[in-house]
């Protein structure tokens, strides 16, 4: 056999090596938020924010957010949930974690978010999901951002109905849904 044949039967070999492996790369994990209102699956990016998406898969796998509610909906903005019950309750948490807004990803429409404070890395087990394209909560040098780690995959219409929902001030907070928009559960669907 001549050289440019072996070399191109290796290159062939190779490639098919690399197909194969591929297809058995692990999918990214996805989440089915159930409400009152309906279904919401989420599709996670563990390859963009592993701390976030291991801290809030922990809460996921420990129930904390069967119960809780959207208590903070804003119209052309986005819906927030997964820390206080319908009583206004807030969920016991666990340390906060480390930021990872400067992932490249961005607050587009559907995407999901950890909220937390003016502190940078205070995300605990409060998240939101984005209901238009906020740019402006992107990473920059002069913005710390908000850490998108994941993306609605099918339920984008429930949604959009907990984003028209009217809103009160309760316990306080402002934009807090007058009737309870309650989580259900949250179940790893893979």
């Amino acid at each position: 056999m001549n050289s440019k044949i072996k070399i191109f039967l290796t290159v062939v070999f190779i490639l098919i090596i690399l197909l194969g492996i591929s297809k058995f790369k692990m999918s990214n994990p996805k989440v089915l938020i159930k409400t009152n209102l309906g279904e919401i699956e989420v599709e996670l990016y563990p390859d963009k924010a592993p701390i976030t998406v291991e801290n809030f898969l922990s809460y996921v796998k420990e129930g904390t957010y069967k119960g809780t509610v959207f208590h903070r909906v804003i119209k052309d903005f986005m819906i927030q949930g997964g820390g206080f019950t319908s009583e206004g309750e807030e969920k016991p948490t666990k340390a906060p974690i480390k930021l990872e807004s400067s992932n490249r990803l961005s607050n587009k429409k559907g995407t999901i978010s950890m909220a937390r404070t003016m502190v940078a890395d205070s995300a605990t087990n409060q998240f939101f999901i984005n209901t238009v394209d906020n740019n402006f909560l992107d990473y920059s040098p002069q913005n710390d951002g908000y850490a998108v780690f994941g993306k609605v995959t099918s339920g984008m219409e429930i949604v959009e109905k907990i984003e028209a929902s009217k809103t009160t001030t309760k316990l306080g907070m402002n934009d807090w849904p007058v009737e309870d928009i309650v989580i259900e559960n949250i179940e790893i669907l893979e």
